[in-house]
């Protein structure tokens, strides 16, 4: 008996796994984030799966779960939205299996950043604009560390990609303006790869007015930075005069 965390993806169930998918399928037991997880992708479950909605479940009541499908030999997943890495509240639940000696394995998801650059049609690093990628949030009942605050962050003017942080849309355009500029590039992306998607582009001048008239308050990825935009330097890979160990550059 094994319990599987696994990653659902950003929401279309054409975005799991294979592996994700068939674990699905056969396991008996599934505890499955409802606030987050699409239906969709609980919809793959066999009809004779037990399903468990962990909005409404302690970490208690949770390894009472755990318990009954080890002692009945059936493998149980724990479905998380995008990948179990990011804000899964995953380690937690694996001191209890370790404590309780249930073994346990991670299966990877598309993350809800990948699916959101994906709906904005966009490269998140960018040639001698952006090298980097910060997957970060503001904070709230969880408090940040103070060296990952995000005016800390923000100095960098790498791309930021904020979770679980656009109901404070506006103090968040207000704090990146100050190191991006106003005119720096903005996005955001509800539910991206759902049914219901919707995506609000702007600018940190005029982010927080259109987001707020979209009525966004929650499951939607902030991003912000130059690699938004198309008007930047075009990457040495194919340019005709690069030479890299696959091909000659002319005149080189």
């Amino acid at each position: 008996m094994k319990v599987y965390f696994v990653g659902a993806g950003p929401g279309d169930p054409e975005l799991l796994t294979l592996k994700a998918q068939r674990l699905l399928k056969s396991c008996k037991y599934c505890i499955y984030a409802g606030s987050l997880v699409s239906p969709d992708v609980v919809t793959e479950c066999a009809e004779t799966t037990k399903l468990y909605d962990s909005a409404g479940m302690t970490l208690e009541e949770m390894e009472e779960v755990f318990i009954q499908a080890r002692d009945e030999q059936e493998d149980l997943v724990r479905l998380h939205t995008g990948d179990p890495s990011i804000y899964g509240a995953i380690r937690e639940q694996m001191n209890s299996l370790d404590r309780l000696g249930i073994d346990y394995e991670v299966v990877p998801g598309v993350s809800s950043f990948q699916a959101a650059a994906a709906a904005l049609s966009t490269e998140l690093t960018a040639p001698e604009v952006s090298q980097t990628i910060i997957l970060s949030r503001t904070s709230g009942r969880t408090p940040m560390p103070e060296k990952e605050k995000l005016e800390v962050l923000a100095q960098s003017r790498s791309t930021l990609c904020l979770f679980l942080s656009v109901h404070k849309m506006d103090e968040v355009a207000k704090n990146l303006a100050r190191f991006y500029g106003e005119e720096c590039p903005a996005a955001i992306v509800f539910h991206a790869s759902w049914p219901d998607q919707q995506i609000v582009r702007g600018t940190l001048k005029d982010i927080a007015a259109k987001v707020a008239t979209a009525a966004i308050r929650k499951t939607a990825m902030i991003v912000v930075g130059q690699a938004l935009s198309r008007d930047i330097p075009v990457s040495k890979l194919y340019h005709r005069h690069f030479t890299h160990g696959y091909r000659q550059g002319e005149g080189q």
